[in-house]
């Protein structure tokens, strides 16, 4: 007979329901029968609940049982071999064994690649007393074990049952401006773990700029600024983003913002009709700007290995003249040269970044830019698999994202609206906050605060989260990480479900204090 139920609520531990054999005593301190053996009692639980994670799990299966948490007895093991990094990484953070591939006991944790579909999901299942991750691709097992971390942390439970996991985007970013400011690597590699934890992807590093130039180089030291990262740790910083399925994605933006390297080839910097020199542009009719770039492109391809990589393009100056042909003649006369007697500016800066798209592409690349480098004047056209990171529609010449879209291209969100820490916070911008975002934004909003109609919403292949390096000094590297905290957990609890979150804003807060 049944003589005990348990009432569950959301955050408390359930208690058990006690199923007592008919015949046996009462749970009142009755004495059983004597002259009988009196069975064990037999635990049964009420329906788990779906576990608190950032970002929040998409599918949750309930079952009964106790659940799980990591025992120092228990293992985490293996059934493929690539594999190793994640089971290493995951017995350590729980302070388990790593047992390779052996086959799987109670206590344990299993990890296997198995099935097909997205490479980025992941099941995650808990019952007798084991836990088995399972996914398409190595990033699914992954983004598996760190909703485990986040399940036991702080000496929680793991809940019976199947969690049915995959993102909703497939580009979730963070983007560094380290040619502005300068961030240590050791500050850039802890990002990379905390990116890791919240199932991001990718990590831009827009390390060249008319301020610095923040990389080591063979082909040309003299552009490097004396602070910058040497190769050998950008090699760490790429392995380690590489160790937690994050890509880095290297910008050298151009033909604008590269006043480092004008500050070592004056020759190179654009002017006027007048002889008045422009900041950061180089002058696109010379040969010679464009050597330097390549030289510099191909050099990066090998220091950065990952599929990404963003070509800038944006505020080219010449073309925010008034009268680009009139206020820099050279390069309308070498716009009619290459493409004809009715082509313009526009078109030879086109022509500039097709160019360097060249250049990257036969190195195995995908492709972006900013949306402000895509001219509505120009004649010559972007190439087709260029990718636009469409961050505002206040520069001149900047169009609608329906633009872009509707002319079948592939978009990346970097509203500046919601997207832009901007250290200082110079002009309109002001520093974000994780509510906004986790309340108004959706990859949808592009441009502003409206949202583009839903049929392009295919074409919206995610958002980066971009810190901006304006006036480098207005916060410390300490205080950066402290302010992009909550805007990137808000940021990936959108990018990954396309659901209005379950949590209020002050229970997410909670939450993301309650894990770390």
């Amino acid at each position: 007979m049944l003589l005990g139920a348990a009432v569950v609520t959301a955050g408390a531990v359930a208690a058990a329901v006690t199923l007592w054999p008919s015949g046996g005593g009462t749970p009142n301190g009755s004495k059983v029968r004597t002259g009988t053996s009196a069975p064990s009692p037999t635990r049964v639980y009420p329906l788990s609940q779906a576990p608190r994670t950032i970002p929040a799990v998409r599918e949750f299966t309930a079952a009964r049982g106790p659940g799980w948490r990591p025992a120092s007895t228990g293992r985490v093991v293996v059934d493929d071999a690539a594999l190793a990094d994640e089971g290493q990484l995951l017995a350590g953070e729980l302070g388990m064994a790593y047992a390779g591939q052996t086959g799987a006991r109670a206590g344990d944790v299993e990890l296997d690649v198995t099935g097909s579909g997205d490479q980025e999901s992941y099941a995650l299942t808990v019952r007798d007393g084991r836990v088995r991750i399972t996914g398409p691709g190595e990033a699914g097992v992954f983004y598996g074990t760190r909703t485990l971390k986040q399940e036991v942390h702080g000496g929680g439970t793991a809940p019976e049952g199947v969690v049915r996991d995959a993102p909703d985007r497939p580009r979730r970013g963070l983007m560094l401006d380290i040619a502005r400011k300068y961030y240590t690597a050791r500050w850039i590699e802890d990002r990379i773990r905390e990116l890791g934890d919240l199932k991001y992807n990718e990590m831009g590093l827009h390390f060249s700029d008319d301020q610095g130039f923040r990389v080591e180089s063979s082909t040309h030291p003299e552009v490097v600024s004396a602070q910058h990262l040497s190769k050998a740790e950008v090699k760490t910083i790429v392995d380690l983003a590489a160790s937690r399925h994050i890509t880095v994605v290297p910008e050298i933006d151009s033909p604008g913002h590269l006043g480092a390297v004008i500050g070592a080839h004056p020759d190179l910097q654009l002017r006027t009709a007048s002889g008045v020199a422009v900041r950061g542009a180089v002058d696109i009719s010379k040969p010679a700007a464009a050597k330097i770039v390549d030289d510099l492109l191909n050099e990066y391809t090998g220091v950065f290995p990952g599929a990404y990589w963003h070509l800038g393009g944006d505020e080219y100056q010449a073309l925010m003249a008034a009268n680009p042909a009139a206020s820099y003649p050279q390069l309308a006369a070498a716009a009619r040269a290459k493409y004809g007697p009715g082509a313009g500016v526009a078109d030879l800066a086109t022509g500039w970044l097709n160019d360097r798209a060249n250049v990257v592409r036969g190195h195995g690349r995908t492709m972006r830019a900013w949306n402000d480098g895509f001219y509505r004047s120009s004649t010559v056209q972007p190439a087709k698999d260029l990718q636009v990171a469409y961050w505002t529609g206040k520069e001149i010449g900047a169009r609608p994202p329906a633009d872009y879209l509707g002319a079948g291209r592939q978009l990346i969100n970097y509203n500046d609206e919601y997207l832009y820490y901007v250290l200082g916070q110079p002009q309109t911008f002001v520093y974000p906050t994780g509510q906004r975002i986790y309340e108004q934004w959706t990859p949808r909003v592009v441009r502003g605060t409206a949202a583009v109609p839903a049929q392009y919403d295919g074409q919206i292949l995610g958002g980066v989260f971009a810190v901006w390096g304006d006036r480098p000094n207005a916060q410390t590297q300490d205080q950066v990480a402290a302010g992009i905290r909550m805007p990137l957990r808000a940021l990936v609890q959108k990018l990954w479900d396309p659901r209005p979150p379950a949590l209020s804003w002050t229970q997410f807060r909670q939450l993301a204090d309650r894990l770390g």
